[in-house]
């Protein structure tokens, strides 16, 4: 049972880690270079709601399986309690980016496309230009943090395999 726990985990976290490199190596570099600014703007930010939760639910699942692994063994030890700190490590940022700085975003960039807002406009730039870096702050601490993650959950597997 704790094999099929840990498969889980390692799953969950190479899907939650791969969605990040994917989005920040593949998609959005590719909707801006073929893209007029403003329509891949769009496009990234219809695609933000369903990463933010594809990544969130992989890190809180590879969160559950550690739990259950370490309910299993009766025992939380120093490896399993690394493993959740880098696990809480990734979730949190994604979840502070999702829920928090995307929304915030969004009300910028809606103000920056509106035309009757126009005298709100720098202001809405500067504010979505300050919540676009420290989204992608979170997001490079929460693959680092995933990274590592994975490296350490797979350690014991690639081991054993020797």
């Amino acid at each position: 049972m704790i094999a099929a726990l840990r498969i889980v985990q390692i799953v969950a976290l190479g899907v939650g880690v791969g969605s990040i490199v994917f989005l920040s190596f593949v998609v959005a570099p590719s909707l801006f270079g073929a893209l007029p600014r403003d329509m891949a703007g769009r496009a990234t930010a219809a695609i933000f709601p369903r990463y933010y939760l594809v990544v969130g639910a992989c890190a809180a699942t590879a969160i559950a399986a550690l739990l259950a692994q370490a309910g299993r063994r009766g025992l939380f030890d120093r490896r399993l309690l690394v493993e959740m700190v880098l696990l809480v490590a990734l979730l949190a940022p994604v979840a502070w980016s999702g829920l928090v700085v995307r929304p915030r975003a969004a009300a910028a960039r809606a103000t920056l496309l509106d035309p009757a807002r126009e005298a709100a406009h720098a202001d809405a730039k500067a504010l979505f230009d300050r919540l676009h870096r420290r989204s992608v702050a979170l997001n490079a601490t929460a693959l680092a943090a995933g990274l590592v993650a994975l490296a350490v959950a797979a350690a014991p597997l690639r081991d054993a395999v020797r």
